[in-house]
């Protein structure tokens, strides 16, 4: 086998199986049937969870040592070997098709907006527009056993626990939806991190947008030049998804760009980073002192920002070895996030909401209409928005149907589905086009 096997996943076991030792303080136990088979005590129902995680991360490393020999590196790669794949970056994972009309994808179904045949479902929104988030949980726990084929309710919980950061709660339930639908458990993904409050998160507004597509030359530098000095978003966004080719003096330029934004302590949103790390890779040979180094310095910027630590360590000892110097040190990224939505075009500036919107949401609605004035289609980007109460969520339906009335494209990405069926009840489904994030 190869010293660096370009094949080897990282961090890819089931989320639940790296679930740490020591949990925190859980809330008290939601009440509610069972959704698996019945099981004497709680004790045993834990064993057999962690039985289920042994195995599960048991046959994927067998698996892992299956590819990894088949494709052993040196009779892969014969003498020129590129360095080790990182499966950090959704590199296995196809990109999510984008979903704004005016930019394609007219056929994908609104799956967000769908009806749901499970009674739990309004019912647990509705609860949790009034803030009882608890009865929401209880309401969704209880409908898993009669849920059937029907998966919304498991998403909607897991989105619950997410906001109100119940970890265990979450990992408990993943283990029973991975053996009710055969398939990998969800992994913990906060939507409400710590200090959701503080202002960083609470920023609406556009978010600059750098679209780069082609060749990733010196062509970028304007616009690289135009996501450094905007202002006042504290986020930046990145669109890889169009590049398809990369030279040396690009891969510095952006090197360079991310460097500055990443030390200013600004949010960085990267759309498109696995495909660019697909394209960067093929550029790489270890040994070959004569290339550039900004495509090993780019790719491992990009591993940094993934916070793929393993990668970007097996990386840096290959350009070590390559250009015979120490080896960069990783240093977890405080602000960044890998995303595989994707809005190409001249219309792609998303107006982010904030994570909470209660009570009287003027300006917020103010701003949203000064932004869709500009813009052919409004996109809301809502992965942030962890909470929302009966009557904002009541205001933003009524203003974003107003908006769509008036011929309009209104896209609403990245929802948490309990919000997503909230707004369908209130009546935005009809003309607006609601996405939840995918599990």
């Amino acid at each position: 086998m190869g010293f660096f096997s370009f094949l080897k996943k990282k961090n890819d076991a089931p989320a639940a199986a790296q679930a740490p030792a020591t949990a925190p303080t859980p809330a008290p136990a939601l009440a509610g049937p069972s959704t698996r088979m019945s099981l004497e005590t709680e004790e045993e129902r834990e064993r057999q969870r962690e039985i289920a995680r042994a195995t599960a991360a048991k046959i994927d490393e067998i698996e892992l040592e299956m590819i990894a020999d088949i494709f052993d590196d040196e009779t892969w790669a014969g003498k020129r070997r590129v360095p080790a794949a990182a499966s950090g970056i959704a590199a296995a994972a196809a990109p999510e098709p984008d979903a704004d009309s005016l930019l394609g994808a007219e056929e994908l179904p609104d799956a967000a907006a769908a009806p749901s045949s499970a009674p739990a479902v309004e019912e647990a929104a509705i609860l949790y527009a009034n803030d009882q988030l608890d009865a929401a949980c209880l309401v969704l726990r209880a409908s898993l056993a009669e849920a059937g084929s029907e998966r919304q309710p498991w998403w909607m919980l897991f989105d619950l626990y997410q906001v109100m950061g119940l970890e265990r709660e979450f990992d408990s339930v993943a283990i029973d939806y991975a053996s009710r639908f055969e398939t990998s458990p969800p992994a913990w993904t906060p939507l409400s991190a710590p200090g959701a409050a503080a202002p960083a998160r609470q920023f609406a507004g556009p978010v600059p947008t750098a679209i780069l597509s082609g060749r990733l030359d010196e062509s970028i530098g304007p616009q690289l030049a135009r996501a450094l000095a905007s202002s006042p978003s504290p986020l930046v966004r990145f669109e890889f998804q169009a590049v398809t080719d990369a030279t040396p003096a690009g891969c510095f330029l952006l090197l360079s760009a991310l460097q500055t934004l990443r030390g200013s302590e600004r949010e960085l949103v990267l759309a498109g980073a696995d495909q660019l790390a697909a394209l960067l890779r093929p550029m790489l040979a270890i040994g070959e002192r004569a290339a550039s180094e900004a495509p090993w310095l780019l790719l491992l910027e990009l591993l940094l920002l993934a916070n793929r630590e393993k990668d970007f360590e097996e990386t840096a000892m290959d350009y070590c070895l390559t250009f015979e110097v120490s080896p960069p040190s990783f240093e977890a990224p405080k602000l960044a996030a890998i995303s595989l939505g994707a809005s190409p075009g001249p219309t792609a500036d998303r107006f982010l909401l904030p994570a909470a919107i209660r009570g009287d949401a003027t300006a917020l609605l103010d701003a949203i209409a000064a932004h869709a004035a500009q813009h052919p289609a409004l996109v809301l980007d809502c992965s942030r928005l962890a909470h929302i109460d009966y009557a904002a969520a009541n205001a933003l339906a009524a203003q974003l149907r107003g908006i769509a009335g008036h011929g309009r494209e209104v896209v609403l990405r990245d929802l948490n589905h309990v919000v997503a069926v909230l707004l369908r009840l209130l009546g935005a489904g009809g003309q607006v086009r609601l996405y939840a994030h995918k599990y």
